[in-house]
């Protein structure tokens, strides 16, 4: 396998509030918000704040490589089984390194790029090296001129994408909160975090695809085991989930979600299940809606995920949760068991690697074992430097 060298050292259907509680529903878009009503339930005070380490760190040491500079907004991360490296660039490029960083686009999309908008998430089909489809998530105007998110295929030929066939589309878009990290669980099924698109209530509305975790066949078909009969949706009352990644052992998956000011939050995924947005955040406690495993006040911005399965890096990090965040602009790691009883609790909470790439965006193990990250300081609301944006790559190091 090629390696890339381094530029430089379910249960039912949840109970939906209707009529004077959906009128009272705390409205929250682009992190402003309005005083919230009584009738809201309030969270609980934040069970984590951003003073880390909160448990003692049990991580070894390791390096920081630049893999690849010069790019703008690289957005996600894919492997292919060959060693080739895809990135989605915001403003419609999908880029392939291998080796290099090849100077001619994989593809270009026509997106419709504003504040958070444009091309987002891309996974590679679990049988890749058999059918070459490559899945992005995008913005773009419909017909009436709305922006709108919706996921499509590509299929590689030859280094470049061709036969642009949509896969799921008409999710509401907007120029902030689209979510659109899209990954392949350990099911074989296609998972799409969607953001409320600036929309609070659409997120516990069941016919609404925003503010959703959605679950489709490769093909855009509805798995016949969803928990809504005929629905893509497989959990609701999301805010802007913008990571997701599954348990290496145990296979449940997990999610970060941004707050708006307060409670940015990973969750567990439970299918059908419910997770408050905008009616709680964090862990407030109700029955009727899953509280965060772990939430952060005042918020880091949590953006994307993956659990570390093993390798060259530290013995105590295999089968931890990472996580990038852009306003904290760290790469943070957690350990999280799950009780007989089934309740998750964390054992670790750390930052990793701390500020000075500034904003990160999205993070991936390679086929090498090494941790893979995205900076994000070209978005507009970050100080890119001279090499900015890149991808860079976390190694032992060899002392």
């Amino acid at each position: 396998m090629k390696r890339l060298k381094a530029s430089s050292g379910q249960s039912g259907i949840p109970k939906l509030l209707i009529g004077s509680v959906v009128s009272a529903l705390l409205l929250v878009a682009c992190g402003s918000t309005q005083a919230a009503p009584s009738e809201v339930v309030q969270p609980s005070a934040p069970f984590v704040s951003t003073t880390f380490p909160t448990l003692p760190s049990d991580a070894g040491s390791f390096r920081v490589e630049s893999v690849v500079k010069g790019l703008e907004v690289p957005w996600d991360m894919a492997f292919a089984p060959d060693g080739r490296l895809f990135i989605t660039e915001r403003p419609g490029r999908i880029r392939v390194v291998d080796d290099q960083l090849l100077e001619t686009p994989f593809a270009e999309l026509n997106v419709w790029r504003r504040s958070e908008a444009g091309l987002m998430g891309i996974a590679l089909d679990p049988a890749f090296a058999d059918n070459s489809f490559v899945y992005v998530c995008y913005t773009y105007l419909n017909s009436r001129n709305d922006p709108t998110n919706r996921v499509a295929r590509l299929t590689d030929f030859d280094g470049v994408g061709i036969d642009h066939t949509v896969v799921i589309d008409d999710i509401a878009g907007a120029r902030n909160h689209n979510g659109c990290r899209i990954r392949f669980g350990p099911d074989g099924k296609l998972y799409i975090t969607t953001g409320d698109a600036q929309n609070s209530v659409s997120a516990q509305a069941i016919n609404s695809l925003s503010g959703k975790v959605l679950r489709i066949n490769p093909d855009g078909s509805i798995p016949a085991d969803n928990p809504f009969p005929g629905s893509p949706v497989y959990t609701l009352g999301h805010r802007n989930p913008q990571g997701i990644a599954w348990h290496p052992v145990t296979g449940e998956a997990f999610i970060t979600e941004h707050g708006p000011f307060d409670n940015d939050e990973v969750n567990r995924l439970i299918a059908g299940k419910n997770y408050g947005w905008p009616i709680v955040r964090g862990a407030a406690g109700s029955e009727e809606f899953e509280d965060a495993v772990v939430a952060y006040t005042p918020t880091l911005a949590v953006s994307g995920a993956t659990f570390y399965t093993g390798g060259p890096l530290p013995d105590e990090w295999v089968n931890n949760f990472f996580f990038t965040t852009l306003k904290a602009a760290h790469l943070h790691r957690i350990k999280v068991e799950t009780t007989v009883q089934g309740e998750t609790r964390v054992t670790v909470d750390e930052v990793v690697l701390g500020e000075e790439y500034g904003r990160l965006r999205s993070v991936v193990e390679g086929p090498d074992g090494f941790l893979y990250i995205t900076t994000s300081n070209r978005d507009g609301r970050g100080q890119p430097s001279a090499n900015d944006d890149q991808v860079l790559r976390m190694v032992p190091d060899s002392g």
